[in-house]
């Protein structure tokens, strides 16, 4: 039977919707192969569009070496972020509009081109010359009480890799001389303080442009693109605030409540 992505759309949308646990998409209605998982995401973009608004910004699911050996998958899973799930530093996020999310840590960065389809790739050195902006970001993640080692790929790219939107500090316009690899976060949270650094944040920028330009769907100016976690994914609980700051980027903040 031909794989249909509106069926796994709407076994994803309707997940959502009833608050059950994150499980593999059933074999019958599963994608065989990475363009199917695409497919099927875009799919769900159709039912999520009315209520989470256009598409605001990309991300990056599994980029780090730190978020790919947590989730036993060794390559990078790409997702959309709704513009209604932007939000802006000092934020307040209610866990109770969310089954189960989980925090992370990320360089955020603002294009100021859009990058179309074309024969050839785009470079590390392309995309850096179209950040506009960068800023430190939380992203949420909706993982459904997932076991991460069991969760497949394919299933993690049609859920939208998991994306329930970003928390984004102020942006600052940077030279084009600062690399912005290796740049040390530090998060501090209610149970304690952890650090990290930027992993190939670049690179993750140009495979999600290229990415989103081979399915027709380019990265647009001023979209935003968080590029990996530089700290492994935790939980907030209510009344518990999170500081996360960039060396030279500046800090963002976010209070579960």
């Amino acid at each position: 039977m031909p794989f249909d992505p509106a069926a796994a759309a709407r076994f994803i949308a309707e997940a959502h919707r009833t608050r059950a646990p994150f499980a593999n998409l059933p074999e019958d209605i599963a994608p065989k192969t990475i363009d199917e998982a695409y497919a099927a995401q875009e799919a769900l973009r159709t039912l999520w569009t009315p209520l989470y608004g256009e598409v605001g910004g990309l991300k990056i699911a599994t980029t780090t070496k730190v978020m790919q050996a947590l989730m036993g998958i060794d390559h990078p899973c790409g997702g959309v972020i709704y513009s209604k799930r932007i939000h802006q530093s000092p934020a307040t996020i209610r866990l109770a509009d969310h089954m189960h999310v989980v925090m992370e840590c990320e360089l955020a960065v603002r294009v100021g081109k859009t990058f179309e389809p074309r024969a050839t790739p785009y470079t590390r050195d392309e995309v850096r010359a179209a950040v506009a902006e960068v800023m430190p970001a939380f992203e949420l993640i909706e993982d459904r009480n997932a076991d991460y080692k069991s969760s497949k790929a394919h299933s993690l790219i049609c859920d939208n890799a998991w994306n329930a939107g970003i928390v984004l500090g102020a942006p600052v316009k940077v030279p084009a001389s600062l690399d912005l690899n290796g740049l040390a976060g530090n998060l501090t949270t209610g149970s304690g303080k952890h650090s990290g650094k930027t992993d190939d944040p670049m690179g993750a920028l140009a495979w999600i442009a290229n990415l989103a330009a081979s399915r027709g769907k380019p990265l647009a100016a001023g979209q935003v693109v968080i590029t990996g976690s530089l700290i492994p994914t935790l939980p907030i609980a209510v009344g518990e605030t999170f500081d996360f700051a960039i060396d030279g980027i500046g800090s963002v903040r976010a209070t579960g409540a």
